[in-house]
């Protein structure tokens, strides 16, 4: 079972995210806001982040920049956005951001295990 922190500000894609995550056979932790998502994953060492883009405060591209830069050398964490409104340029811009996955809402269980299985070596045991 891997440990995925879920960054996500709205009430109802937290749940849901959280319930696909659970349902997938890993355990979460949430965060509400990029500023405590970065303690998170600087604290708690999650096997992967799964975010939102559109954060109060610093939005997921900057916070993906900000988790890689304090990350470890030798290390490197998987990083999946998770959007509903993505713009012209949102995929590339999140993979330069340092973000290994872009995920487009509504998410379902299937798409999710398939980035799952891609980016984590425990997901093969689902």
């Amino acid at each position: 079972m891997a440990r995925i922190r879920i960054i996500e500000d709205n009430p109802l894609n937290m749940k849901l995210a959280t319930l696909l995550v659970s349902r997938a056979g890993h355990s979460t932790l949430g965060a509400v806001d990029a500023e405590s998502g970065l303690l998170l994953a600087r604290n708690k060492l999650p096997d992967l982040i799964l975010m939102d883009i559109q954060l109060p405060g610093m939005n997921g591209f900057e916070l993906a920049s900000a988790i890689r830069a304090a990350e470890p050398p030798g290390t490197r964490m998987p990083i999946m956005a998770m959007t509903a409104s993505a713009g012209p340029g949102d995929a590339e811009h999140s993979r330069i951001a340092g973000m290994n996955e872009y995920l487009l809402r509504p998410l379902h269980l299937a798409k999710l295990r398939t980035a799952l299985l891609k980016w984590l070596p425990l997901a093969s045991e689902l």
